[in-house]
């Protein structure tokens, strides 16, 4: 797979059919149509489509809520998955809430979803507790995952 024209893009109306598709894809419970477009005008939102050859691959967003980035969600379209376009996605979502000057970032993850908690907890992210039956879908617990300090260290708990 050539990256050489792997782009990410601010979110733009033309963009939703697409990223539905991908949605779908994945999601179980997806987003609905005006879950994305209240992203276009959400102040806190910061919400990136990744572009190859021209093409919607993956998409992803956070929240900054003071100095707390929450990552709302995140995913890349099945035919690029395993060429490490979901850890440049994350990379980027957080490299534009520390620019936001964002101290800390948050998720939730399915607790099945093993691929994606190995890759946030590879960013630094900590297990932190669970939200039993979070997912209305199927009732499955969400991880709840910290990065205490964007710098990636995890033993800079506020807890601590």
């Amino acid at each position: 797979m050539n990256l050489k024209t792997l782009r990410f893009a601010p979110l733009l109306e033309s963009h939703i059919e697409a990223i539905q598709v991908i949605e779908k894809e994945w999601n179980s419970s997806p987003w609905s149509e005006q879950s994305f477009r209240n992203e276009l005008t959400n102040p806190h939102s910061v919400f990136r489509v990744m572009i190859l050859n021209g093409d919607v691959v993956g998409y992803g967003g956070i929240w900054n809520l003071v100095d707390e980035c929450h990552v709302t969600t995140l995913a890349v379209s099945k035919e690029t998955r395993r060429f490490g376009l979901g850890r440049k996605l994350i990379e980027h979502l957080l490299s534009e809430a520390k620019s936001a000057k964002m101290t800390c970032a948050t998720l939730e993850v399915r607790a099945s979803n093993e691929g994606a908690i190995k890759l946030y907890e590879s960013l630094g992210f900590c297990r932190a507790a669970v939200r039993k039956k979070y997912y209305p879908d199927n009732q499955e617990d969400a991880i709840v995952m910290w990065l205490y300090d964007l710098a990636g260290n995890c033993e800079k708990s506020p807890a601590k």
